[in-house]
């Protein structure tokens, strides 16, 4: 499977910050989407960074809530690990493994055309076995 077959199942809306959005603006956006991180995207609309909550939560402890009014750009990851749509879902596995990545952007062409999640990498893979269960009982039954 592909991450393109991910998208496709998922959907590709990606929620997206610029590098100037606060803190607490980012905290309310990930509330309202219900989401743990978003992609920060220059006015050209390139992958400048990814912020998660975690990346708050361990600022928020350092900083203190002065960190709340501070801009976004601030405590982004700016070295982005991202992927392409005809990466395989077993290697983007391996790398949000290794690297110990819970959210990838997907970049075609140097755009960004969706996220994918280690949740949604976990559910594709749970789905492959069960269809590959399917089929050696079926193989099974047939005899």
């Amino acid at each position: 499977m592909r991450v393109a077959d991910l998208l496709r199942s998922k959907g590709s809306k990606v929620a997206t910050v610029p590098p100037s959005t606060s803190v607490i603006e980012l905290l309310k956006d990930l509330a309202r989407h219900n989401i743990g991180a978003m992609v920060v995207l220059s006015e050209a609309g390139d992958v400048v960074g990814i912020v998660s909550e975690r990346d708050v939560v361990r600022q928020l402890h350092d900083r203190g809530t002065e960190l709340l009014s501070a801009p976004v750009e601030e405590i982004m990851t700016t070295k982005v690990v991202t992927c392409g749509p005809n990466d395989g879902v077993d290697s983007l596995a391996a790398v949000m493994t290794e690297r110990r990545i819970r959210h990838m952007p997907v970049v075609d062409d140097g755009r960004l055309i969706g996220i994918v999640s280690i949740g949604d990498v976990v559910k594709s893979r749970i789905e492959q076995l069960e269809s590959d269960r399917e089929q050696l009982e079926s193989y099974i039954a047939q005899g």
